[in-house]
């Protein structure tokens, strides 16, 4: 009994954080790199993830690129003269301790020129440009919805 437990806890264990997956760039912690499933014919997408500064001095975000799409670029959502722009941006400071979130209505990496899109269960890379910490490469989850845990409304301006 006590065998049959243990590996299905085995089993269930891996399946409980295969949509969780995180990575370091030297102090900056890059969590759940995602992006939404779009339809096939789409020209575009965005990719998603949350930055922790957990060093002592800030860095900067200064771009992306993909093998996946022709152009990656950062942008954010604003609220200009009571209508909301997207607009790309040239770097997103992250202060000492602090956490900025890519999230839809905020900061985002726009994917342009795709190859083709992605369908909810695949990964593609997306290497993340750091003025400090260098570059990652991070594998983006695509997905239906949105992580709950991920709310626009908690993002942060920096820049």
């Amino acid at each position: 009994m006590f065998k049959q437990i243990f590996l299905a806890s085995a089993l269930l264990v891996p399946s409980l954080f295969a949509s969780a997956h995180e990575y370091q760039a030297g102090t900056i912690h890059i969590d759940h790199p995602w992006s939404r499933e779009m339809p096939p014919v789409a020209p575009t997408a965005a990719a998603y993830f949350v930055l922790h500064n957990q060093g002592q001095e800030a860095d900067r975000l200064l771009g992306a690129s993909t093998p996946v799409a022709q152009k990656a670029e950062i942008h954010e959502h604003q609220h200009v003269d009571g209508l909301m722009k997207m607009g790309q941006v040239d770097s997103v400071a992250i202060a000492p301790g602090a956490e900025v979130k890519f999230a839809p209505m905020g900061y985002h990496v726009m994917l342009f020129g795709l190859k083709q899109q992605a369908k909810a269960g695949e990964r593609f890379p997306l290497t993340l440009n750091f003025e400090k910490a260098g570059k990652v490469e991070v594998q983006v989850a695509v997905q239906k919805d949105e992580p709950a845990a991920v709310m626009p409304e908690h993002h942060q301006h920096a820049q």
